[in-house]
């Protein structure tokens, strides 16, 4: 017995608004049989106490812990620029003065 007729297919095609053929009728009933069949399969499966997951293999995010560590000073990280303003690197302006 299916799980969807073709009439309850075109009751929610209806219901959607949407205009299907009746060949379309026909090819989304058996399509939409066809989940629903799989969709009870797995359902009869499914333990109880097997927690839904989105992935059957566990996933953890790998990081590590901050560290503070010596960095450059601005004297330092400016040394080898070609313009310094402000301790800043002073590059050409590339945009016009209204944008």
């Amino acid at each position: 017995m299916p799980a969807i007729s073709r009439d309850e297919v075109a009751h929610l095609a209806r219901l959607s608004r949407l205009a299907l053929s009746e060949s379309e009728l026909d090819q989304f009933a058996g399509q939409l049989d066809s989940i629903l069949s799989h969709v009870r399969t797995i359902s009869e499966v499914a333990a109880a106490d097997v927690p839904p997951t989105s992935s059957p293999n566990p996933a953890t995010n790998v990081t590590r812990p901050d560290v503070v560590v010596p960095c450059l000073t601005p004297e330092q990280a400016l040394s080898g620029a070609p313009a310094v303003e402000e301790q800043r690197f002073l590059v050409p302006q590339i945009l016009g003065e209204a944008e």
